[in-house]
């Protein structure tokens, strides 16, 4: 796969994370631990695993953290430089942003939010083959209703860029990765913001630009929710997702070796438990998330749900479908379900919050 030390790579992870507050309070979210190791650790090993050794990455929001982290990418085989956005410029100027960086003729953008399985090498390859200008790799996905579409004829060639709609013409999805002729991230417009998939492909079509698409029906999940966020890890954790950085054994748990898990403990589901965390007897985790550092006592309950770092579940307590904060100590008997979510060292005392009657 070396013959692709001739393209770049850009991330872009400059997004706030919103919708996984309150975690992202204090980490972004391309650093969150998923499966163990920070979700952005994923794609650059998928990166690295393709022959690609260049990578640039566009921040903004707590941009220092992703070199702290990774520094100049060596231990991961790979040469990794910074641009900090100081203001919004969107995807497109995003893209445009880190050009001054750039040193291939092609280079290949990824969304820092995908966590992904498909062959980078056979999406360079179409690019290749095809003489794109532009090339987009499309995933087919069960239900597109909620993803803009994007349709292709005969040849593979991209013919629109729908917007989501409730009678979709085509299953295939823009799944947020681009290789892109330097030519054409040079004539993304500066000094503003730029949507990429609103105002740059669609350009790109009127003008006469070649857009291939490279579909397939790989993994593909956008982990910008809790739940896409439980699942992408549980599918890590379980090998349904591949990830390059995540040698040996899958199953249904991946344990810290600096975790403590008391015998009668249940783990099922994908859960993953982080540096430093106890879990007490008889807890029963499923899908479960757990943060370096978190507590989950004796009888507790944790399904499909994260908890962030240093965060406590007492006794017998359960919660299912939320998110617990750094910090925040959730009494016994306590039940939280149903996208509940708990900021950062909040205290709730001893079946303080319950859905059903004391029992």
């Amino acid at each position: 796969m070396a013959g692709n030390a001739g393209t770049d790579a850009v991330i872009l992870v400059g997004g706030q994370g919103t919708r996984l507050r309150p975690l992202t309070l204090s980490a972004p979210k391309p650093m969150l631990p998923t499966a163990g190791l920070p979700f952005l650790t994923h794609l650059l090993a998928r990166i690295a695993e393709a022959g690609i050794t260049h990578v640039v990455l566009g921040t903004s929001f707590k941009a220092e953290v992703f070199e702290e982290h990774f520094g100049d990418g060596a231990e991961l085989g790979l040469e990794i430089e910074y641009v900090t956005e100081t203001e919004p410029l969107g995807t497109g100027g995003g893209i445009r942003n880190v050009l001054p960086k750039l040193r291939a003729d092609n280079v290949m953008v990824f969304n820092g939010d995908v966590l992904g399985g498909t062959d980078l090498g056979a999406i360079l390859d179409t690019h290749e083959s095809s003489n794109a200008d532009v090339t987009l790799h499309l995933v087919r996905v069960s239900d597109p209703r909620a993803f803009g579409c994007v349709p292709t004829d005969d040849e593979g060639r991209v013919t629109a860029f729908l917007e989501k709609t409730q009678d979709p013409p085509t299953d295939q999805i823009n799944a947020g990765c681009y290789v892109f002729r330097r030519e054409y991230i040079e004539k993304i417009p500066t000094g503003r913001p730029v949507s990429v998939e609103r105002e740059v492909f669609p350009a790109l079509l009127a003008e006469g630009a070649r857009v291939q698409g490279h579909v397939d029906a790989s993994y593909w999940r956008d982990m910008g929710t809790p739940e896409d966020f439980v699942r992408g890890s549980a599918d890590l954790v379980r090998g349904i997702a591949p990830s390059p950085a995540l040698p040996g054994q899958r199953g249904e748990s991946l344990v810290h070796p600096g975790a403590g898990v008391a015998p009668g403990a249940l783990l099922i589901g994908g859960t993953v438990v982080g540096r430093g965390a106890e879990i007490g007897a008889g807890a029963r985790l499923d899908g479960a998330v757990i943060f370096d550092g978190a507590v989950v006592e004796a009888g507790a309950t944790v399904e499909r749900s994260i908890v962030g770092f240093g965060a406590r579940i007492g006794p017998r307590a359960l919660v299912r479908d939320g998110v617990i904060g750094d910090g925040a100590n959730i009494g016994a008997r306590c039940e939280l379900l149903r996208g509940a979510r708990v900021w950062p060292g909040v205290e709730i005392p001893d079946g303080g919050i319950r859905f059903s009657t004391d029992v």
